[in-house]
């Protein structure tokens, strides 16, 4: 087995399933590029994954099944290459003749990788799957059988909550998300990039813990100097992504961006209805499929407001990659390549637009390190529900939002202040009559009896000064994210 670099969670999983005396069917989700095939082709590498195929994109079942053909081939060391089924029924029954007359050797893993490719509309494949293993696999103790999907809701529809022959069949599930910012920094230093944390934190901002992204990162270079090459030149890695990206996870992809567009310009959070009213979208269950196919595949996230039911979530954009491409590339790519100058990326630092971009990209990296947070706040340990809360105006008083509540079980709340700067941050008088009101309509829209604490979360920290004194219970740096 290969190094694996973080995954500590889902290696001891596997590990567990690697010695279970059961037999295993293990459904792995998560959106492209995040590394599925990699876990599972490494961890069960070498003699263990003793059959794998991998879905074709768009591919016509004959030829998914002339790859079944091949893989059966390769992997039973056929002197005769295996005959190209006729259905995915037949090709199931020779699968079986072939595990069954093979020698004993322990535990054998099947793998089907990217299988909304293989299960296309009247393909036959999951009908098959679930025959295959409710006939013969679920009584083999020798036998793991993991399926892998980038369609994260698809996955969960199609296998997972199936109503048919799949029904309660998975007997574990693996959701693989992005690299957190600590297994990124072990990621880069594994292929020798020594990036300090702020240089990190913006590839970070502008790719996200992709680890297929981050894998095309070279020693010697500045974050600045690495994202101009990966997004902004002609041949860039990162700069004809997106669409790609949508394109080979959704059908109709054009709905999907209009969702994620809508939600990168406006970025404090829409409710349902009015996100679908901004992206021209029908109320309806085709929207919740879309609503919930990106939410699972982690490209929006929907917030609770604080003391609000779920359906009064906010929706917000959390795929950085996303974001960047909205915000700066597609902007670059309709400009005329001739007006494209070295170091495109650089030249925008510290600009309005720039410093905007930045602070939103800096919250939602702050949300998906919440263990971090608490951890800085010693609060490890203690039960909490993380929420945002906002309120409109009346009259001549202005609205309020807040973008990151902690709730905790100890009788207090934690109000969070996320603030992206290159150096300490300074709360200035203007800054801190803000964050006054912003604590005293808190406290009187909501009523709370909990004690409530201002913590500010920043880059550099924040500069000491009366303001800081008077209203800071707590700050948190950019190490605390890395925890």
């Amino acid at each position: 087995m290969a190094l694996i670099l973080g995954r500590e969670r889902e290696k001891a999983l596997l590990t567990q399933i690697k010695s279970s005396r059961e037999p295993e069917f293990v459904a792995v989700y998560g959106r492209r590029r995040v590394g599925k095939t990699f876990l599972i082709s490494e961890f069960y590498g070498g003699e263990s994954v003793y059959f794998e195929l991998t879905g074709l994109l768009d591919g016509k079942l004959h030829d998914q099944l002339a790859n079944f053909a091949d893989a059966c081939s390769r992997c039973f060391s056929s002197e005769l290459p295996v005959a190209v089924p006729c259905s995915w029924r037949e090709a199931f029954r020779i699968l079986i003749t072939a595990l069954e007359q093979r020698p004993v050797r322990g535990k054998t893993v099947l793998f089907f990788d990217e299988l909304p490719w293989l299960a296309s509309r009247k393909s036959g494949f999951l009908q098959a799957l679930g025959y295959f293993w409710n006939s013969w696999a679920s009584k083999r103790k020798d036998l793991i059988l993991v399926i892998c999907g980038s369609a994260a809701s698809w996955m969960l529809q199609k296998v997972v909550y199936d109503k048919g022959g799949l029904h309660n069949r998975v007997t574990r599930r693996i959701r693989l998300m992005p690299f957190t910012l600590s297994e990124t920094e072990q990621f880069l230093k594994a292929r020798k990039v020594r990036l300090d944390r702020h240089q990190i934190l913006e590839l970070y901002m502008a790719m996200g813990g992709i680890p297929h992204y981050l894998r095309q990162v070279q020693p010697g270079y500045s974050a600045a100097q690495t994202i101009d090459a990966m997004c902004f030149s002609s041949d860039g890695f990162l700069s004809d992504e997106f669409e790609r990206l949508y394109a080979s996870l959704y059908d109709d992809h054009e709905v999907y961006i209009r969702i994620v567009e809508s939600l990168a310009r406006w970025r404090s959070g829409y409710a349902r209805g009015e996100l679908l009213q901004a992206a021209n979208l029908p109320s309806g269950g085709t929207s919740t499929k879309v609503l919930t196919a990106l939410e699972e595949s982690g490209f929006i996230a929907k917030h609770i407001p604080l003391g609000k039911r779920a359906n009064e979530g906010l929706f917000r954009l959390t795929d950085e990659y996303s974001l960047f491409y909205l915000t700066w590339i597609r902007r670059a790519r309709r400009a005329s390549r001739r007006n494209r100058t070295e170091g495109h990326w650089m030249q925008r630092r510290n600009s309005p637009s720039w410093r905007a971009w930045s602070g939103y990209a800096f919250e939602e990296v702050c949300w998906k390190h919440i263990h971090g947070l608490k951890q800085g706040l010693g609060i490890g340990g203690v039960r909490t529900e993380e929420s945002v809360w906002r309120c409109s105006g009346g009259g001549t008083a202005a609205g309020c939002q807040i973008d990151l509540l902690i709730d905790r079980d100890d009788g207090c709340i934690t109000v969070c202040e996320m603030k992206y700067s290159q150096s300490p941050f300074a709360i200035t008088k203007a800054y801190a009559k803000d964050l006054r009101r912003k604590v005293e309509v808190f406290k009187s829209r909501t009523g709370t009896r909990k004690n409530v604490f201002l913590t500010m979360v920043t880059t550099n920290g924040i500069r000491r000064n009366i303001y800081s004194e008077e209203l800071v219970s707590n700050q948190l740096t950019l190490d605390d994210l890395f925890l």
